[in-house]
């Protein structure tokens, strides 16, 4: 199935009551610790209704332990906090609202994917038409009579969401669902998780991979040893980090000549690398272009390419977190809540799994 048709018939009702301003999860303080180990510290969050929002953080950050609180399966040392409007010491309250997927799924080698979530649907008193909706909607209605011992491991995180689907989420929380996948089903879990968000659900997802949460989420919580990092909007975290231009010429005496007159003007400039390379990055967004031109021309450089280099998320998390930990040094404080920011750079290697 297409990641097109993945998008289509709604497990779920569309929920019409969804507020921009309200959050279907929200904490204040909360805390975990384990012997004298703090997993989670005095952690803020605050999650929009309706949001694909990214949580990301590197190994041992306290990913696992804080979803584990947030789904009642560990009980928080201190602080408050809620779930769908439920205060999370009465998980019972709002689990019934709840999908999730934690760890990589698990489910009988033995039996289809389809009598898999059945045994799902019968342990939780849910409707048995659901079993059918669910697998339809990640794409393994073909597939559902199949052993689960016969699914590639694409079709496994495939089913894992199908089954954090049966009971009709308002919330649904996913940890690593594209861990280990192809770019193709890398694409069919991004529009499977967009379409969700566009039906009124809100969608948490753990990822180590920023690129991944880039094209998907649009609200982002970053935590390192257990503390907020940043919250807030993706665009945000793009949005502080400096823009740049990406200037070439027609020989490195020429660029070298351009570096100069950039410089002149007060702006940072740097050659690429000085291995033969023509290629200037300049402190400027693309306004200054038809100022840079000007000068190239005025001084007889001819320029070859010129172009708005956009950030990644990575490049605007080492950033600001670069930023922040100038700017820290010598407090024993940090920025906390929307847009906080913590005291120590280093987040993400793109190999293995982050928790």
């Amino acid at each position: 199935m297409s990641a097109a048709t993945l998008a289509t018939e709604p497990v779920v009702p569309i929920i019409d009551h969804k507020q921009p301003d309200s959050f279907a999860v929200e904490t204040r303080g909360l805390t975990k610790r384990f012997g004298k180990r703090v997993a989670v510290d005095e952690l803020d969050l605050r999650i929009p209704t309706g949001s694909v929002s990214g949580f990301v953080g590197q190994n041992g950050a306290g990913k696992t332990t804080t979803i584990r609180m947030l789904l009642g399966l560990v009980r928080a040392t201190s602080g408050t906090g809620t779930v769908l409007g439920h205060p999370l010491g009465h998980s019972r309250a709002y689990l019934p609202r709840v999908g999730a997927l934690i760890e990589g799924p698990t489910f009988y080698p033995a039996l289809s994917g389809r009598e898999n979530l059945m045994v799902l649907a019968r342990l939780g008193g849910l409707r048995k038409e659901r079993v059918d909706a669910a697998l339809e909607r990640v794409g393994l209605g073909g597939r559902g009579l199949d052993p689960f011992r016969t699914y590639s491991l694409g079709m496994r995180q495939r089913l894992g969401i199908a089954a954090a689907l049966l009971p009709g989420p308002e919330l649904l929380v996913l940890d690593e669902p594209t861990n280990g996948l192809d770019p193709h089903g890398i694409a069919e879990i991004r529009a499977m998780l967009r379409s969700f968000a566009d039906e009124g659900m809100t969608v948490f997802v753990s990822s180590h991979l920023l690129a991944e949460i880039q094209q998907i989420c649009e609200h982002l919580v970053v935590i390192e040893t257990g503390r907020l990092l940043f919250q807030g909007g993706v665009d945000e975290l793009l949005a502080a980090r400096a823009p740049e231009m990406i200037v070439r010429t027609e020989n490195l005496d020429d660029a070298r000549r351009l570096l100069l007159l950039v410089k002149g003007t007060g702006r940072g400039a740097r050659i690429v690398s000085e291995n033969g390379s023509t290629s200037l990055e300049i402190a400027a967004d693309c306004s200054w272009a038809g100022d840079l031109n000007r000068l190239a021309m005025a001084n007889g450089i001819t320029l070859v390419h010129l172009a708005e280099r956009r950030s990644t998320l990575e490049e605007a998390f080492f950033e600001i977190t670069r930023k922040d930990v100038k700017d820290n040094i010598g407090r024993g404080d940090l920025h906390r809540g929307a847009g906080g920011l913590g005291r120590r750079a280093g987040l993400l290697g793109e190999k293995g799994r982050q928790r």
